[in-house]
């Protein structure tokens, strides 16, 4: 018999088996923010006291919240333990207006029956740099007293709050956090994380592509030698194009979908890249 319970701190090394079986990118530290930022409202499936399946939930303000890490134990896929994991996860956020999440094709089918419907596209693209692109650019690294005001600039375009998350990445990986500003006025920033296979760029916000490259080669600087990966929107095929030009290829697609009113949409065609599908 399959059991539901919450996730606790205990769980983070059944959980990192998971991501490692599925060759997902997470590391410890991922798993701790979501638990930091919803201690209750993070759920595991078990089997006879085994974890075989997780998933997150994160609240952004009073803007909407978030699904993510929705992962199932090989052995004990096709028995349903996902979709109840995603039902156990939307009881959790029952009197949220909005949910969103980020679904793979063969996800969006169950996620569909659920009442949720497509938003965008998204696009995940891999490179391994080989040396760096020493490229100039007018980007300059994120101190701590800029976070307060890159906060603000932000919220506007991800359509909520996410302050916590945004120090964590740049307390964390410092190194792939950048800006572009004219005068006081921000134009654009990126971040980045580590993970277990890859380097994650993302989120890039920027005000039209020019910035948004500025800030990606800035932050490529930083990753010679490392597998990158990307999560890219398809607003501006232009991006795109560039990407695949300096090495990018294709790897996989994903369906930004919700629920609910999506009252809080943000300005998505700013948004050059995600930080996940686990974060949006």
């Amino acid at each position: 018999m399959i059991k539901y319970r919450t996730m606790h701190a205990d769980d983070i090394p059944e959980g990192l088996k998971l991501c490692r079986k599925a060759k997902w990118n997470q590391l410890e530290s991922d798993w701790q923010i979501f638990l930091q930022h919803s201690p209750a409202a993070c759920m595991v499936a078990t089997f006879q006291d085994q974890i075989v399946g997780t998933v997150t939930t994160i609240r952004y303000g009073h803007s909407f919240s978030w699904i993510g890490m929705v992962l199932v134990d090989p052995d004990f896929r096709r028995k349903g333990i996902g979709q109840q994991l995603l039902l156990e996860a939307l009881k959790l956020l029952q009197a949220e207006e909005t949910v969103k999440l980020d679904a793979t094709p063969a996800g969006r089918e169950v996620y569909l029956k659920l009442n949720f419907v497509d938003e965008y596209q998204l696009t995940r693209m891999n490179l391994v740099l080989a040396k760096d692109l020493f490229y100039p650019t007018n980007a300059r690294a994120i101190q701590k007293e800029d976070l307060p005001r890159l906060v603000g600039f932000d919220s506007k375009f991800f359509g909520a709050d996410r302050s916590s998350l945004l120090q964590w990445m740049w307390e964390t990986a410092p190194g792939f956090s950048f800006m572009i500003e004219e005068g006081d006025e921000i134009k654009g920033y990126c971040m980045g994380r580590y993970g277990h296979d890859f380097i994650h760029i993302g989120p890039i916000i920027a005000q039209n592509i020019g910035i948004a490259q500025d800030l990606l080669i800035t932050a490529l600087n930083n990753c010679a030698g490392s597998p990158v990966l990307l999560d890219v929107l398809h607003f501006e095929p232009e991006w795109i194009t560039w990407l695949k030009e300096i090495g990018f290829t294709e790897q996989r697609n994903f369906i930004r979908m919700f629920r609910g009113t999506n009252r809080f949409k943000g300005v998505p065609e700013n948004q050059f890249a995600i930080i996940g599908p686990e974060f949006g």
